[in-house]
């Protein structure tokens, strides 16, 4: 009888967070159509409560994301051990994530022209914002050239890089350090230590910060609707549809056909297990907080090797951006029309 009391008394983390967002929505759509407007729903509640905790929440994880991918590589590429496997894996690795890349974004543009989501919205009041971060997106992208970009993933100081969580310039000296580290072997013994503990050390905080995930996203969802309400949503209904269909297309449609050939999984029980990993992904909306989670449910549900997940996963999250990839090839699509 305990027992099943313990069993029902606790809730997953993926359930909390779902009934985190569902209670913050209606809390949100409360505060916004109906408590009177004062300052202290404006600056107690909204600006106060919900936006401090739901912004400490967003800093939590972002201070994760720099160390944690630091140590995960270092030790990901150390395991690996061989130089030539390692370099076949990261070959493999960056082959696939362009390819699906390139596919999110036919996919995303695909979709965006199907449903025509910029056609019969009037955007008179946001043009004049708009052309100016046109303007200064432009100057931004003709200071910097592809050549450059290329350079830049090579660090002049690795430690400016770790401070400006400059995500490639981390990913780039922690693949070199590893492969060091994996040929020095029993010699290099006190650094290997320090990276593999630092790892654990990394991945114990971050379920930490998970646990008062529900909390951080009942807040960040509670002052988005107490803000924004339904109204702003509407014009942009055809922007957010497009954008929804095209990540199921790739989600749902794309990756579990490379599952299917490539290693033979049943899709479905794949999502089964894996669905933990993209609900938490899906409400809090960043992949480097999902890491450690997706590194033990491959682990632990799926069969992949941590030798393997340690490194492809931290580099995954960084480069292999489908998602935006996708918003932003409907958005293209979007601004045109």
């Amino acid at each position: 009888m305990e027992n099943k009391e313990k069993k029902k008394k606790k809730l997953g983390l993926t359930t909390q967070i779902f009934i985190a967002l569902a209670l913050g929505a209606i809390v949100g759509i409360v505060l916004n159509y109906l408590v009177p407007d004062s300052d202290f729903k404006q600056n107690v509640i909204i600006n106060g409560v919900l936006y401090v905790v739901g912004q400490g929440f967003i800093r939590l994880m972002q201070m994760l994301v720099v160390p944690l991918v630091l140590t995960s590589l270092v030790c990901g590429s150390m395991s690996i051990g061989d130089t030539k496997k390692l370099g076949a894996v990261g070959v493999r690795t960056l082959c696939f994530y362009i390819a699906t890349t390139a596919i999110a974004i036919t996919v995303a543009l695909c979709i965006g022209n199907l449903i025509n989501p910029g056609i019969g919205l009037d955007m008179s009041a946001v043009q004049q914002s708009a052309s100016t971060a046109g303007s200064v997106a432009s100057n931004s992208a003709d200071k910097l050239s592809l050549v450059e970009t290329i350079l830049d993933i090579i660090p002049t100081n690795i430690f400016n890089g770790l401070s400006e969580a400059s995500m490639l310039q981390v990913i780039f000296f922690a693949l070199v350090l590893g492969v060091i580290l994996a040929k020095l072997g029993d010699s290099a013994d006190t650094v290997s230590s320090l990276f593999s503990q630092g790892n654990d050390i990394m991945m114990e905080m971050t379920m930490m910060v998970m646990s008062v995930a529900p909390v951080g996203v009942f807040c960040l969802i509670a002052k988005t609707f107490s803000t924004i309400g339904f109204n702003a949503f509407i014009p942009l209904l055809k922007y957010m549809l497009s954008v929804f269909i095209a990540l199921g297309v790739q989600a749902f449609v794309v990756y579990m056909s490379f599952l299917k050939v490539f290693t033979g999984l049943n899709p479905i029980k794949f999502i089964r297990k894996f669905f933990p990993v993209m609900a938490f992904a899906f409400s809090t909306s960043t992949s480097n907080a999902t890491i450690p989670l997706s590194i033990e449910t491959l682990d632990k549900k799926i069969g992949v090797s941590r030798r393997i997940s340690s490194f492809t996963i931290p580099l995954g999250a960084t480069i292999n951006m489908d998602g935006t990839s996708i918003m932003q090839g409907v958005a293209v699509v979007f601004v045109a029309q």
